[in-house]
């Protein structure tokens, strides 16, 4: 029996008075001259058999934590595998000269195999990130997707508990970039908060695409950034990066988070900002705070009297003289965007009493259904003949909750009313004649109730009726298109069209095929259409199809779609639904190419050059990853396919092989 010599300051705090025996080693289990790594709960132990003894030792070197266990017996010395400091395998003594020394502890040789006794620990204490997980799970934090790596541990630890207490789902992603992404489409389904997590360095780096993808479309997301050890900051030390500057422009708070931070208040702020201004909170946890023990009275914070409501009226004067010009108008057009996405009944309710036509931006393709007597569809590159067709003949057009993106072609010289909650959308890019700041779905309210019992405009149900067959016609005739070289996107959406959920919530990403799904894919006005907005971030939608199954579950259906360019920016993400038993359905049209990059370069005279893509069977990757995979190359089997995939429980894929050229 080898005796406990010393305890290091890792074992600090304990209750020494008390002692267990834990099996460490069976019989036969270690050789002669070997050490090995042995776990006892949460502790790792270095463990050697060296003349014919057995010696058990805190496995961190003294010196700089290296993991003694990895390390080998020389010359009856152990020696630490990073810089070579040795130790006796048996007691942790350094050879002569040398003071620094692991913790050793007493082991005994059994009938059984090699036990060691060690002191029973005291309850760990509650850390700075134990106060800051619990106050934004007050706030409604749910969920945050991220990787767990060595400088995030103490705040990992903290999320961890919070899951074990039934408050926090966390879940391991494959990239960093899908975590922001799926945080973020989290948001633009919800309005709520989901977080994304990584290490120092490269893991919150890759979060910032995703970040600038809420950033851009006003999504609410909080990133969460490992750091390393403060007394190493800016000196160069392995993975120290400038995440305050990283992350100055893309969010709209960042703070470290401090010894002396308030720190309930600062996990406050941080989940505010993201609900309140709609946008990216940021903080960084330097190492050693993380598990910084806090005051036996440290309280979380939470959102009570934090905020208030934000169903704010436009002036009453201004309503009046918007009221004005819609009575006036011959042939008035309503245009939603994304922020009117909450608030259409009101929006539908007023369209409803002119009998005027009702188009969407792509950001707001659905919110409206294609089957209603006033929907047009989308305006814009992405849109409908129809929606075009009443922008040109309209004599006003009414705005709501849009900021006249270039794709999106609303006519400026056009008569124009914008509503919108946020005051910097209004005019954002010209002059408009009414800007009504208030909220979406009040101000809607307003004007419907200040018009007046008569009004000039014509009641257009008719005439979007006679539009939308005509363009039903067209796309008929496209989707029967077949040049022998796959399927095309007309017939594709139109087979989605028939096979999905009225309430499905639908991903889509960039490229032809996002054009595709805006032009041709007929919504029903119940489902939810996530996609990256202003920054059309390639790769966006299957992970933020797994942001929406967090939000919704299994009570809806989850549909991603896009090419095969953009899923393979996040492929391997498709074992992390597996993983986690997401119920996503992705839509590949499979053309081998960058065919949006190859259109623009005919369309700008020059060579296609570089857009080709070397591809797997995805259908087959899909099976090897545990979801479910199918291929389609003939129009006929292409139903089928989506209905099989659709009644998978688990994730699925259609591999569609499509023509480039048919979108």
């Amino acid at each position: 029996m080898v005796p406990e010599r010393n305890v290091a300051k890792r074992f600090e705090g304990r209750q020494m008075t008390e002692h267990a025996w834990h099996k460490v080693l069976d019989p036969g289990e270690l050789d002669e001259g070997r050490v090995k790594t042995v776990s006892v709960g949460t502790q790792t132990f270095a463990v050697s058999h060296h003349d014919g003894q057995f010696g058990c030792i805190d496995n961190a070197c003294p010196h700089q934590g290296g993991p003694l266990g990895e390390g080998s017996i020389e010359n009856g010395w152990l020696r630490c595998p990073w810089h070579g400091y040795d130790y006796s395998p048996l007691t942790g003594v350094p050879p002569e000269g040398f003071s620094d020394a692991p913790a050793c502890f007493t082991t005994d040789v059994r009938e059984d195999g090699v036990y060691v006794s060690l002191p029973v620990a005291a309850p760990k204490p509650r850390t700075v990130s134990d106060v800051m997980v619990e106050t934004m799970v007050n706030w409604g934090l749910t969920h945050v997707f991220g990787i767990v790596g060595h400088s995030n541990l103490g705040f990992a630890d903290a999320m961890r508990k919070a899951e074990a207490r039934g408050e926090l789902t966390f879940i391991g992603v494959r990239h960093e970039g899908a975590a922001a992404f799926a945080a973020t489409a989290y948001g633009k389904l919800t309005g709520g908060v989901a977080g994304c997590f990584g290490i120092a360095g490269p893991g919150s780096t890759n979060l910032l695409t995703g970040l600038y993808d809420a950033k851009e479309d006003r999504a609410p997301v909080l990133a969460l950034s490992g750091q390393v050890p403060s007394r190493v900051k800016g000196r160069g030390a392995f993975q120290d990066t400038d995440l305050e500057g990283a992350f100055a422009d893309v969010s709209r708070f960042s703070e470290t988070v401090h010894a002396a931070s308030n720190h309930a208040e600062l996990a406050s702020l941080a989940m505010k900002t993201a609900i309140v201004e709609r946008d990216v909170a940021h903080l960084i946890f330097p190492d050693e705070i993380q598990h910084a023990p806090v005051a036996d009275d440290a309280r979380s914070g939470s959102p009570e009297g934090r905020t208030g409501s934000r169903e704010i009226a436009a002036p009453v004067d201004e309503v009046a003289r918007a009221a004005a010009m819609i009575a006036e108008a011959k042939r008035p057009m309503i245009i939603v965007g994304n922020g009117a996405r909450d608030d259409m009944a009101s929006v539908i309710a007023l369209a409803t009493r002119l009998g005027t036509p009702v188009a969407t931006t792509f950001k707001g393709k659905g919110l409206i259904g294609d089957d209603h007597d006033l929907g047009c569809g989308v305006m814009g590159r992405s849109g409908t003949p129809i929606a075009s067709w009443f922008m040109n003949e309209s004599d006003l057009v009414i705005v709501f909750g849009a900021s006249f993106a270039n794709h999106t072609g609303i006519a400026d010289y056009k008569p124009l009313i914008q509503i919108d909650y946020d005051p910097m959308a209004l005019g954002r890019f010209h002059s408009v004649d009414v800007p009504l700041q208030g909220h979406v779905g009040v101000t809607a309210a307003q004007l419907l109730a200040a018009l007046p019992v008569s009004v000039s405009c014509a009641d257009l149900r008719g005439e979007i009726h006679a539009r939308w067959a005509m363009w039903r016609a067209e796309k008929a005739r496209r989707e029967a298109d077949d040049a022998g070289k796959g399927l095309g996107a007309a017939a594709v959406m139109a087979s989605l069209g028939r096979s999905i959920d009225d309430d499905a919530v639908i991903a889509v990403d960039v490229g032809n095929n996002t054009y595709s799904f805006g032009r041709y894919f007929e919504a029903s006005g119940h489902q939810d259409v996530l996609m990256s907005g202003y920054l059309g971030s390639i790769g966006f939608s299957f992970p933020a199809a797994m942001g929406a199954w967090a939000a919704v579950g299994d009570t809806r259906q989850i549909v991603s779609v896009s090419g095969d360019g953009g899923f393979g920016q996040y492929a391997m993400e498709l074992t992390t639904a597996v993983k986690y038993g997401m119920n996503i359905t992705h839509v590949l049209l499979n053309n081998s190419e960058l065919g949006k990059i190859s259109k623009e370069q005919r369309a700008a005279e020059w060579d296609v050059w570089q857009t080709g893509l070397h591809n797997p069977d995805f259908a087959a990757f899909a099976e090897l990853c545990g979801a479910k995979g199918i291929r389609v190359t003939d129009l006929a089997d292409l139903d089928d396919a989506i209905a099989q995939a659709l009644a998978e429980p688990r994730p699925a894929l259609v591999d569609i092989v499509t023509d480039a050229l048919l979108v």
